[in-house]
């Protein structure tokens, strides 16, 4: 096992493409489906709610699942391209055919492609660069991931004033086509694959097969840190996800202000996102090696404060401003998440199925966040909305506060104990 690996700069920057060019893909069109069904089809808020809740519970139903085949498979490079496409087909149908059980149906193959991108990602940048590099490489992932998202805001948005706004789901696809051609660049043989699953004895596994894998996941899920933590994320993101569409709606209900198209504003709005995240994700890499918790408390924090600033003013600019917060967040997020379950799996063999379980947890915080947002929202409005997101929020920090252990310390003291005895 190589854990100082010297992987070559045409896998790395590959990688680096590849993190660039699935920006958006990741999540298909994200907040701008909402914005296109309320400004463009006229759907109401319980009905965006449903469509956008698909696609989170199609990935919550998959992830797990494809977080045990990455550590089984080889072939990763192919199951990231196998993603790209159900994304681009998704995005097409939506744009072509933009009836409720084409979207629903589209949503669903979105799902599934959104599944496979983050522990696969995340495997194949352990698999190449080994855990002394991680912290560094993770930020580096993370730091283009955000400069895509950057990318593409400001090519939706000119896509969405000035051509048509379901231009940007041919976008979403260029994009996910882009981002399969830089995963083949990424070359296989120097990818370290029982690295990449975290250290775990692949002959073992192979023996024992599926009664293996079941004691796996048992173990994992008597892990009190991992149940902690996966408990902190799912209401990190129950708080989380809604707030960027509900204020998409919010841009798309008035029509245009200031001679601006709804578009426009959310494109500010993630603009200005990602351009905090990518300072934000390349410091937490930084810092990261000095304690893990410290860092991933300032994300927590800043998300109920964030809640609240959308209730005092609905004005597009202030709107716009307070996505300063979520790109604090959203850069620390990306990059603390991966590092802390590498931590917790570290020699187990299950740091794919760790990360599928995570991101499942992430998609039932998310589906649950769009689909309950979507009903208050039409029952009580939008300030309540956003009340009842921020007071989840508080939740989530005072759970990571004082039920998550600090992995990075931790890591230290089982090293250091042997040698007092």
């Amino acid at each position: 096992m190589q854990e100082n690996r010297r992987p070559s700069k045409k896998s790395l920057h590959a990688l680096d493409y590849l993190n660039l060019f699935l920006a958006d893909v990741r999540d298909g069109v994200g907040p701008y489906l909402n914005i296109y069904l309320k400004g463009s089809q006229h759907w109401n808020p319980g009905q965006i709610g449903i469509a956008t809740a698909v696609s989170s519970i199609t990935t919550v139903i998959a992830q797990t699942p494809a977080g045990a085949l990455i550590d089984q498979l080889r072939q990763k490079r192919m199951l990231i391209v196998l993603a790209a496409a159900l994304v681009t087909l998704g995005c097409l149908c939506i744009a072509l055919f933009p009836n409720f059980p084409v979207v629903i149906g589209s949503q669903i193959l979105i799902g599934i492609g959104a599944a496979v991108f983050p522990p696969a990602i995340a495997a194949i940048t352990l698999g190449l660069v080994g855990r002394s590099r991680l912290d560094q490489r993770v930020g580096r992932n993370e730091t283009f991931n955000h400069s895509g998202n950057l990318l593409v805001a400001i090519l939706a948005g000119s896509i969405g004033q000035f051509i048509a706004p379901k231009g940007i789901f041919f976008l979403v696809g260029v994009m996910a086509i882009a981002s399969a051609c830089s995963v083949l660049r990424i070359r296989e043989q120097e990818i370290d694959h029982e690295l990449a699953r975290g250290d775990g004895e692949e002959r073992d596994e192979e023996k024992t097969g599926h009664q293996n894998q079941y004691e796996g996941i048992m173990k994992l899920l008597r892990d009190r840190r991992i149940l902690m933590f996966a408990t902190a994320v799912v209401l990190f993101h129950f708080a989380n996800a809604a707030m960027l569409p509900l204020v998409g709606q919010l841009l798309a209900q008035g029509g245009k202000r200031n001679g601006l198209d709804g578009t426009v504003y959310l494109s500010a709005c993630i603009i200005v996102a990602q351009l905090v995240m990518i300072p934000s994700a390349y410091l937490a890499g930084r810092l990261s090696n000095g304690g893990r918790k410290r860092i991933f408390l300032v994300g927590f924090g800043v998300l109920p404060i964030r809640g609240v600033l959308y209730t005092i003013s609905h004005n597009p600019f202030f709107l716009v401003s307070v996505q300063i917060l979520d790109g604090v967040a959203g850069g620390i997020f990306g990059v603390l998440s991966v590092l802390m379950v590498a931590d917790l799996t570290k020699g187990s063999g299950r740091f794919n199925l760790t990360q599928g379980m995570l991101a499942t947890s992430i998609g039932i915080g998310a589906g649950l966040s769009n689909l309950l947002a979507g009903f208050v929202v039409q029952k009580a409005g939008y300030d309540v909305g956003f009340l009842m997101l921020a007071a989840i929020a508080a939740v989530a920090l005072a759970v990571f506060w004082f039920f998550v252990p600090e992995t990075k310390e931790e890591k230290k003291a089982q090293k250091s104990r042997p040698a007092t005895t």
